[in-house]
């Protein structure tokens, strides 16, 4: 334990380094080391013979931001690093290998973090648990799984798969759910745009007319001096309303649950909502149950990757089922509502033939493709009814103010 803690410690500095490799081409790329001599032994090892080296400048640009680690960062990871190690590549070289020259700065400091804690000592598995934030228990147990049945570049494989299609999942939900959010938010900037300062130029010239306006222009009209005249109140209002909604879902599991059960019975949204959690669940299942990862132990981390407290919930069921002697088929059969019947039956075929995580595979990729089509299906509904908003909200305050001057028009 001791020494884990003085790696920790040990201070590293980032370089810059310019050389050539054996086919005589210049490669750049970065380093962090102890010194600039650790960096060219690294270099030397890798077949390149180092030309310059520096101490990389910290700051930089005024506007410039740390990059953030993504699952698509995680996934590379996983995918590069299986890929040296069934090369015969040591794990430690490896890291050196993947790590240096990193498109993200960031994912480059981590992974020599993660060859630190192994160079010490520690396993791939305790080393990757040191970082919650980016290596889930998930992660954490396949890897682990890997390690103590001498499959760990399998188990790498099965990792990186899992993250791509994890990613590719939550990408497909988020653009489903991003296209009607923006041009909601665009129709009520819009329409903020025109009630402070459009409507007000077309009510000062009304006021010259001294006619009497038409009830639905002076509707208009007062509601845009009433937005002007609390402007700061409202955007006060609606930035409490955001704070206050997120700090509910981070807090409040019962208004947690509540929006969750929501989810799955809006129309549209309810489709994708439980294509997208059987998918979690089926591809989740058949990646641990693989790895020899046993079923109830397994359950813990199906139910944390569902994405819907309510799937989280049945899918706990489930486990403490089991774990009492249930089969997985007939525990999933008393809650049809969310496990549909392909899955019960996939599930049921792949217990009774020893292939279960064949079958939850299938069934992963049936619902990934469901997805895709709940997508379309959800952006088809949606478009109609987005359309006939910005018809109404905005059509309508253009013709609220037109309205005088045709009824000035129709006079004459």
């Amino acid at each position: 334990m001791a020494k884990a803690k003085k790696v920790k410690q040990a201070k590293t500095i980032t370089f810059s380094w310019e050389g050539t490799n054996k086919s005589g081409a210049t490669i750049k790329g970065e380093t962090a080391a102890a010194s600039i001599d650790v960096v060219k032994a690294q270099l030397r090892s890798q077949g390149i013979t180092p030309k310059k080296g520096k101490i990389k400048k910290k700051g930089g640009s005024l506007f410039e931001t740390k990059k953030p680690i993504t699952t698509g960062d995680i996934a590379v990871f996983a995918r590069q690093l299986a890929t040296m190690i069934k090369a015969g590549v040591p794990m430690v070289q490896a890291f050196d290998i993947v790590g240096q020259g990193h498109s993200n700065p960031s994912m480059g400091k981590l992974i020599m973090s993660l060859k630190g804690n192994v160079e010490a000592g520690g396993t791939l598995a305790s080393a990757l648990a040191e970082h919650p934030k980016y290596f889930d228990e998930l992660f954490v147990s396949l890897i682990d799984a890997g390690e103590q049945s001498g499959a760990l570049e399998a188990l790498l494989e099965k990792v990186a798969t899992y993250k791509e299609k994890s990613e590719a999942l939550r990408i497909k939900i988020k653009k489903a759910m991003t296209y009607p959010i923006s041009v909601l938010v665009v129709a009520c900037i819009v329409s903020a745009i025109l009630l402070i300062f459009v409507i007000p130029i077309f009510a000062d010239m009304f006021s010259n007319f001294g006619a009497e306006l038409p009830a639905f222009t002076q509707f208009v009209v007062s509601l845009s001096d009433g937005l002007i005249a609390n402007i700061w109140y409202i955007v006060a209002a609606i930035i409490g309303t955001v704070v206050g909604f997120k700090q509910l879902i981070f807090r409040s599991k019962a208004f947690r649950e509540g929006l969750d059960k929501l989810y799955l019975r809006i129309p549209g949204v309810g489709a994708l909502t439980t294509n997208a959690a059987v998918a979690r669940f089926s591809r989740t299942l058949a990646t641990m149950f693989a790895a020899g990862v046993p079923l109830v132990e397994a359950m813990v981390s199906v139910a944390g990757a569902a994405g819907n407290s309510v799937y989280k919930k049945a899918i706990m069921n489930v486990r403490d089922d089991i774990a009492a002697g249930t089969t997985l088929q007939a525990s999933l059969s008393t809650n049809k509502d969310l496990f549909p019947n392909m899955l019960i039956q996939m599930v049921g075929i792949g217990e009774e033939s020893g292939a279960l995580d064949e079958m939850l595979d299938k069934v992963a990729e049936y619902y990934e493709a469901a997805v895709d089509d709940s997508v379309d299906n959800l952006t088809a509904l949606m478009e109609p009814l987005i359309m006939s908003f910005l018809a109404v909200v905005v059509g309508g305050l253009v013709i609220a103010m037109y309205m005088p001057i045709f009824k000035m028009g129709s006079v004459m």
